[in-house]
């Protein structure tokens, strides 16, 4: 991957991990700009060391993963620690699936008491559940979900984490006499499940960012921040889009982002 298609690439889809402010052309912080590793995953499947020092190299000090599966990108426990210490990174939060529907290790259903295990060892806040596929969104799963997601929030919180959910656009759905969204949010325990607010796909589908901080104040300790397209919708960089960034960023304390 280009130098100059690395950097589009990553801040096309900045995480915002304990993001402090927004100015127009680019995120500006007090606190540690933090990445979604799975933004660049193919320059990570090539080369895991080397992207990392890339992104430290542009300013990134904090990182979230994906595909735990026993191993953090095909090293253990202690080969990863040692690149993150080599490269100067942190790691915030890490996902992992339901384990509902495809089933497999790292999961919340699935060898989950090692992930949070591994994920302490590295110094992990968080633990995050970010994404149903098609096949899970069924009627019981959506039933099943709130206690599975407390149950692996417990052993979280055990160790000393805080275990979230992330959003994309189909937990706006219609479910019962609510959203998925929603049911979600009263069915789960505050201070068990948190919530990782993804902006694009909250407006993606047509809701209000600052209306849920307002009915769930202290829910949403992190956000990924990604702007729209104006006739696309697509995602696009920061400050190219219409999400009103100023607007939602003023409301941080009353969403509870972590500074």
């Amino acid at each position: 991957m280009e130098r100059r298609q690395f950097i589009h690439t990553v801040s096309a889809g900045i995480t915002a991990l304990q993001v402090d402010q927004l100015i127009p052309d680019q995120l500006k912080t007090k606190q540690p700009l933090g990445v979604q590793l799975y933004t660049v995953r193919d320059a990570v499947a090539k080369d895991l060391e080397g992207t990392l020092e890339r992104l430290r190299a542009l300013g990134y000090k904090r990182l979230e993963l994906y595909g735990y599966n026993g191993k953090f990108f095909g090293k253990t426990v202690k080969e990863f620690k040692t690149i993150l210490r080599n490269t100067g990174l942190k790691v915030i939060s890490s996902h992992h699936l339901s384990g509902l529907q495809p089933k497999g290790k790292g999961t919340l259903l699935d060898g989950w008491d090692q992930a949070v295990e591994d994920l302490d060892t590295i110094g992990a806040k968080y633990m995050v559940c970010p994404f149903l596929f098609p096949e899970e969104r069924t009627k019981a799963n959506y039933k099943a979900l709130p206690g599975i997601l407390e149950k692996a929030a417990k052993t979280a919180n055990a160790a000393g984490m805080q275990f979230a959910y992330h959003n994309h656009d189909f937990e706006f759905e219609k479910f019962e006499d609510t959203i998925v969204y929603d049911y979600l949010l009263k069915e789960t325990s505050p201070d068990l499940v948190k919530m990782e607010l993804d902006l694009y796909w909250i407006s993606k589908a047509g809701y209000d960012p600052v209306e849920y901080f307002e009915k769930y104040p202290g829910r949403v300790p992190l956000w990924h921040v990604k702007d729209m397209a104006k006739d696309s919708k697509a995602i696009t960089e920061v400050g190219q889009g219409t999400i009103d960034f100023d607007r939602i960023f003023a409301q941080k304390k009353k969403a509870g982002l972590e500074c």
